[in-house]
């Protein structure tokens, strides 16, 4: 294992692997490789005859987990691609596959795509603004940066960032690219400092929650997030789990309301005597709340700090 890839550590390792239980024989989607250090704890954990497909839109996180996972051989399938679409292409990595007995998903942006100054997610890093997890993808941050209405941008920085100064953040962005365009991440880390009141005592950045926001609004993450979730479902076999690591407060948002709907039978109004919706739960919680990373790792990693884990389990006796 490379010294690159030493540096980019998986969040919760030892909680997600306990959360999907790994087994020989069994079926596993990492719907985020990254780096391949979830993958790698569940394909050991499963070994020797469990088998993993890790999924990433990133072609570097591509290649440094396929050099990680190779040890592996034929037990590890890795496809480019959204999670999203993961029904479209499992059957093309394995032909017995009929659904997964555990998925992950680590959502959000990882350590290593942050140190990669040229993909422009950070705002202590000189380079283009580009956050487009996708290079393929068409849309990037330069694009909504010196393009985007003011009253979009204003809208983003609210929704996406939860910033109080979105307005004001929106107005100097198009008032400086009148003069020049806004090329470069220290640009705009330099526009939205001027923009902001800081508050002296903040440890953060006044730069964080519109570089957030722009990083959401190019990828569309919360759509996807909503998107993918039914599909992943559709996919676990009976007694399956779905285990999602989580970093933002509207993320998380979304993956709590869908389980709690889908681990509902009757989501009528309480003071209806007899249920019309017909709604019938699908899945069950195994954590009511959300688990977190204890201390000694948030020592190691402070990225964990944030994270917060929940998983499901899809009602059902399997054969």
């Amino acid at each position: 294992m490379t010294q690159e890839t030493l540096s980019h550590q998986p969040v919760l390792l030892n909680e997600v692997v306990e959360a999907l239980r790994p087994e020989p024989g069994k079926w596993y989607l990492d719907g985020t490789l990254g780096a391949g250090g979830h993958s790698e704890a569940i394909l050991n954990a499963s070994a020797p005859s469990g088998k993993l497909i890790g999924m990433d839109l990133d072609p570097n996180a591509i290649e440094m987990a396929a050099k990680r996972l190779a040890k592996f051989g034929e037990r590890i399938k890795i496809i480019r691609g959204s999670y999203a679409f993961a029904d479209r292409y499992i059957t093309s990595c394995f032909d017995n596959i009929t659904g997964f007995d555990g998925i992950l998903l680590d959502l959000g942006i990882s350590s290593m795509q942050v140190d990669a100054a040229e993909k422009g997610f950070s705002f202590q890093k000189e380079g283009p603004l580009d956050m487009r997890f996708d290079p393929n993808q068409k849309t990037s941050a330069y694009d909504l940066v010196n393009f985007a209405s003011e009253e979009e941008l204003s809208r983003i920085f609210w929704e996406y960032g939860e910033e109080r100064a979105a307005r004001r953040i929106a107005a100097a962005i198009c008032s400086a690219r009148v003069r020049e365009p806004i090329e470069t991440t220290t640009m705009l880390a330099e526009i939205v400092a001027n923009a902001v009141h800081t508050n002296r005592k903040s440890k953060n950045n006044p730069a964080t929650k519109s570089f957030q926001a722009l990083r959401i609004a190019v990828n569309n993450e919360l759509e996807t997030i909503e998107k993918a979730l039914p599909v992943l479902i559709a996919l676990l076999k009976p007694g399956g789990r779905l285990a999602v690591i989580s970093f933002h407060s509207l993320e998380d948002r979304i993956v709590k309301n869908f389980f709690r709907i889908e681990s509902t039978d009757c989501l009528c109004p309480p003071e209806q005597v007899v249920c019309t919706c017909g709604h019938k739960a699908s899945l069950k919680r195994i954590n009511r709340h959300a688990i977190t990373a204890k201390d000694d790792e948030i020592r190691e990693n402070p990225r964990a700090r944030s994270a917060k884990l929940r998983v499901v389990e899809k009602i059902g006796t399997e054969k």
